[in-house]
């Protein structure tokens, strides 16, 4: 939520009064170059925060990195809602985008990890739907600071709203403490007893006695241990150097890195920020409403956004990761065409509505595709030896985008107005090859299903037909664990009847 909130907030005050007359250096108009590095100089934070994972994120674990960061989001939270310069204030986002830079790497990572292979796709959406909520929050916030007669008019319309961050990050660290931590990054530290006590935590039969003693369930853990167990031991046979993640071999490395580096690249160069951080902006400047409109405006725009990202929930795990993509990657690039056409005509005031109506739309069909799937990607994509590098290393390139669309934003729409939409209308009609061709379907696998779908297909254009392929996967997969159950019941049933024989003999020795 914290995520989603940082990036929604700031949008809100570039044209306020108070906040102006604080930052004249940064108002609207001013310096567009100075106003979007402000803005933006927060995802250079994040991209610092996501590559520090790489040397912590396995050492410390899932959880304890997540509340590492969210101390030092407390931090920056602090010294930008105290702010009374402008380098205080952008010393305060730099922190404070190391901190959810920390978090946003390793929470979906996190999530991915703990979840059933069934299940996994639709509990990282749900993550993401969060977030989604917290950009909504922002926008409603700043609109009841601007309409609350003790804030429209001082500085609180902009500094509680900063100040707002610290709740989310205090209630981060402390749910966190009632967490487990990942198994499989448990297993990679040699905590084997306590990765087993996850496993059964994470099990979905409720009553205890019935988990621990059930044999199906007991065969199942030891079947899931074992296979994270055999993985790790083959993977440490091989090099383990840096270089090993811009190697191929047969577990396609570098291939698998890149996969999750566009992912994530997608996301940020579909043009989402535009709308994201600047919507208050674009909803006053470009589309000539008034400040409160467009704060409203704003604001219902967020809370549409946040419903459309409950769409793909029930979809995910039904209809797949690459279909859905390929629906949402067509309708932005026909959303973007369309915004392009109408603000080519600012005087036009049926086009400034339909403009209105289509940064909806374009919000909707990116909620459906593109929300939470590139952040699941990464995650089912890598193989465990590299995943914390791998997703660090894709997250940080998701933060520099996210700093170059925040950044140049301002400019574009100063110098080329409507031919901003025509660039994001190109990105995202190029998506469409990229997705069908690269990006291989993931749908109820389990993450070492994946590792062998790359190790068995040699070949950068995986796309066509991974969906069969891992299908069959899968099933040889089952019928190898229905065969390891069938074999430690059928051992078990000798042993159980040659103890019975034991304590029968004993009781007949007692007797006499």
């Amino acid at each position: 939520m914290l995520f989603g909130y940082d990036q929604g907030v700031m949008g809100g005050f570039l044209t306020s009064g108070p906040f102006e007359r604080t930052f004249p250096s940064i108002s609207y108009g001013n310096s567009p170059t100075m106003q979007g590095f402000t803005v933006a100089v927060y995802e250079i934070g994040c991209a610092a925060g996501a590559l520090s994972v790489i040397l912590g994120g396995d050492g410390f674990g899932r959880r304890i990195t997540v509340m590492l960061g969210q101390t030092i989001v407390i931090i920056g939270a602090i010294l930008q809602a105290s702010a009374f310069t402008l380098p205080h204030l952008i010393v305060g986002r730099i922190v404070t985008g190391v901190g959810n830079g920390m978090a946003v790497a390793v929470l979906p990572t996190w999530n991915g990890e703990c979840c059933r292979a069934a299940n996994r796709g639709r509990a990282v959406l749900w993550q993401l739907n969060v977030n989604i909520f917290g950009i909504c929050i922002a926008y409603w916030v700043d609109y009841g600071v601007n309409k609350s007669n003790l804030t429209v008019d001082t500085d609180w319309s902009w500094r509680f709203p900063l100040a707002l961050q610290i709740v989310f990050s205090s209630a981060t660290i402390i749910l966190s403490m009632f967490l487990p931590d990942s198994p499989r990054a448990l297993i990679k530290q040699g905590r084997l007893k306590e990765a087993r006590d996850v496993l059964d935590m994470l099990s979905t039969v409720e009553d205890p006695v019935e988990r621990s003693e059930a044999t199906v369930s007991r065969s199942l853990q030891t079947i899931a241990m074992a296979i994270i167990e055999r993985n790790l031991e083959e993977e440490a046979a091989r090099d383990g150097s840096w270089g090993q993640l811009f190697t191929q071999g047969r577990p396609r490395f570098f291939q698998r890195l890149v996969l999750a580096v566009v992912s994530l690249c997608m996301l940020q160069i579909s043009g989402v920020n535009l709308i994201t951080y600047y919507a208050p902006v674009i909803f006053q400047n470009t589309l000539g409403m008034s400040r409160d409109t467009s704060l409203l405006v704003s604001g219902f725009n967020g809370l549409e956004y946040w419903l459309a990202t409950l769409i793909p929930i029930p979809l995910i795990d039904r209809v797949g990761r690459r279909p859905i993509m390929l629906f949402a990657a067509v309708g932005q690039c026909i959303s973007m065409a369309v915004l392009a056409g109408c603000i080519a005509y600012p005087a036009n005031k049926a086009a400034g509505y339909v403009a209105a109506v289509f940064l909806f739309v374009f919000n909707t069909f990116l909620a459906i595709g593109f929300d939470g799937i590139p952040f699941l990607l990464p995650v089912e994509l890598t193989p465990l030896q590299t995943r914390a590098k791998s997703v660090a290393i894709a997250t940080a390139f998701f933060w520099l985008c996210n700093f170059f669309v925040v950044m140049i934003s301002p400019v574009l729409i100063e110098n080329i107005k409507y031919g901003t939409y025509i660039l994001w209308a190109g990105t995202n009609f190029a998506f469409i090859p990229m997705i069908y061709f690269l990006i291989p379907e993931t749908l109820r696998a389990n993450l070492e299903d994946v590792d062998v779908l790359f190790e068995n297909n040699p070949t950068w254009l995986i796309g066509p037909g991974s969906r069969k392929k891992l299908a069959a996967i899968i099933s040889n997969r089952r019928a190898s664990e229905e065969a390891e159950m069938n074999a430690a019941r059928e051992a078990k049933e000798p042993a159980e009847g040659a103890r019975g024989m034991v304590e029968h003999d004993e009781m007949k020795k007692e007797k006499m």
